[in-house]
């Protein structure tokens, strides 16, 4: 439920703060106090769109602030907890929107920032708002198949997911088909282009990695002579006619001489002086070895550069390096492989659309035959729900055909809408052609007195859903209101005090003007306040003591009617 709201500079709305309880909330106030600012609020709350002429004149932003309490088990958790978004242990909520004078919006979950897809997502799970513009979405003829399976619910859910699922399955495959069905000239041009790629290619015999110790075996033929040259006088040095090595033999001769004269001390050295010199001899040997293994080959240099001129080119058409040309040269003989077998291909993919096909449409038979139940079932209870709202002759059917030959849709084969006979006699016709606004007002909220069982949307907002309606047909709006109000928590603004009259909580608002600025403030009224704006909508500008008693009893017998509720409950 919505526990409180804090809305600052908000149109004409400066600060205010309200507290809200369970059950029936009805919103009243004089024409022009800005009741639906409190509605369009929570519309914003809800993800609505936003823009800068929200923002009181003179003020840099609008702000707005709802705390609600849902269940652990609500939906919304599992929301946030999807976005990463912190759920307190207490299930409280806290939605917090900004509206710049500059037009922008920054939205807050428990804290955090969201984009107003995500606010509008949450929105639709916690908020729904009914108002006379409404009405016209029940005018909608594709927006019925939507409402008939809400009412289905977990009876339809799985079976329409699985068939959604293989929908898109279905259009991909087709998608597939159609592409290569088009473009016949072009597939042929590919495939020579193609065909030369892979030639090329595969004529080059590439290696991976290749490129590199070519590389190094013709940075070695390319510099054999100065090779030969420097490890030959390397080798000179260290051992010949007057070498290191012989330089380094006769100091170990002498040192050795002194060994006898001081054992202790020359002995180590010695044993460093013969490690050097074999050391040094091993390298010697190492140096004339490779001397030896130096190539001079002029012919195979010139292989090497030709080779690598070649796949340089290669690279220049196809990739940086040698794994990139192997790995367009696999992808390139894949597309070949496809644009040659295009044939084949087409014709798999059309025994493949007809398989899918020919599931969808047992699926879309499955849908139809819940769908069939549910409508009747629909029916029903529209007409139960009409009855309590004083129209009782009323006949409410829901109409389903299956599309034009044969076609499917992503909702299945059925086309549904929405039919009824306002006069015993008549024919069932579409919505649209006979329904009044008053009577569009009573099956909408019929519709929501349904929904609201299978929805589990904890906030349920009337926007003047009663205009166009009096007497015996508001009185019974207003407890169809009240008895929904047990299943959630359930707002209405109004005109007509036999809705105010069966509310829990009344609300009034009203407007006045200080400093020559505008203000409206929000006061729950007690049970004498109650009665002076009960009196105040019966009787116009006028309050007298005939319009207060009339107020009074009417509050007597909505409190008698409802307590009868409770004892039956």
């Amino acid at each position: 439920m919505l526990v409180e709201c804090t809305i600052k500079n908000l149109a004409v709305i400066e600060s205010i703060h309200v507290r809200f309880y369970e059950g029936f909330h009805v919103i009243t106030g004089e024409t022009g106090a800005g009741k639906s600012m409190l509605i369009d609020a929570l519309g914003l709350i809800a993800g609505g769109r936003a823009s800068s002429e929200w923002v009181r004149y003179g003020e840099d932003r609008a702000e707005i602030e709802c705390l609600f309490e849902l269940p652990a088990h609500h939906t919304a958790w599992a929301l946030l907890q999807e976005w990463g978004i912190d759920q307190a242990e207490c299930v409280q909520l806290v939605i917090r929107r900004e509206i710049t004078k500059q037009g922008k919006s920054i939205s807050r979950i428990n804290g955090q920032f969201v984009n107003l897809s995500m606010l509008k997502q949450l929105g639709q799970q916690i908020i729904n708002i009914h108002g006379q513009h409404e009405h016209q979405s029940l005018l909608h003829t594709d927006q019925h198949i939507h409402l008939l399976d809400a009412f289905c619910d977990k009876r339809i859910e799985k079976l329409k997911q699985k068939y959604t699922s293989l929908y898109d399955t279905y259009l991909a495959t087709k998608r597939k088909l159609e592409e290569l069905r088009q473009h016949s000239q072009q597939n042929l041009q590919m495939i020579d282009l193609f065909r030369f790629q892979v030639e090329e290619i595969q004529k080059a015999e590439l290696k991976s990695g290749e490129d590199e110790w070519l590389q190094e075996e013709k940075q070695k033929l390319a510099n054999a002579e100065k090779l030969v040259q420097s490890s030959s006088a390397a080798y000179e040095s260290l051992n010949g006619s007057r070498s290191a090595l012989a330089e380094i033999q006769t100091a170990m001769q002498k040192v050795e001489g002194l060994i006898h004269v001081d054992e202790a001390k020359i002995r180590p050295i010695h044993e460093q002086i013969t490690s050097a010199y074999y050391q040094l001899e091993d390298a010697a040997f190492s140096l004339r070895d490779y001397r030896d293994s130096v190539e001079f080959n002029p012919v195979r240099l010139d292989e090497i550069e030709n080779r690598l001129a070649s796949m340089q080119s290669l690279k220049r058409k196809y990739g940086a390096t040698i794994d990139d040309i192997l790995q367009h040269f696999t992808h390139i003989q894949e597309q070949l492989d496809q644009l040659e077998h295009k044939d084949e291909r087409i014709h798999a993919f059309m025994i493949e659309m007809e398989e899918q096909e020919k599931e969808l449409r047992l699926l879309a038979e499955d849908l139809t035959k819940l769908r069939t139940k549910g409508a009747h079932q629909l029916s029903k209870q529209v007409e139960q729900h009409l009855k309590d709202l004083q129209m009782g002759r009323t006949r409410f059917e829901v109409n389903m055909d299956r599309k034009k030959d044969g076609a499917l849709s992503k909702d299945g084969q059925d086309d549904v809408e929405f039919m009824i006979s306002a006069n015993p006699g008549e024919p069932v016709r579409p919505l649209s052609k006979i329904a009044s606004g008053g009577e569009m007002s009573r099956i909408m909220l019929a519709l929501k007195s349904i929904f609201a069982d299978v929805d589990e949307v904890p906030v349920l907002i009337f926007d003047e859903v009663d205009t166009g309606v009096s007497g015996r047909a508001a009185q019974a709006i207003a407890e169809k209101m009240s008895r929904l109000a047990s299943q959630c928590q359930v707002f209405s603004i109004t005109h007509l005090p036999q809705v105010a009259c069966m509310a829990d909580v009344h609300y009034e608002i009203a407007k006045h003007v200080a400093r020559e600025r505008t203000f409206t403030e929000v006061k729950m009224l007690d049970t004498t306040q109650r009665i002076q704006e009960l009196a105040r909508m019966l009787g116009g500008v006028e309050v007298t003591e005939t319009t207060e008693e009339h107020a009074k009893e009417m509050l007597d017998m909505a409190a008698q009617k409802k307590q009868s509720w409770n004892h039956l409950q």
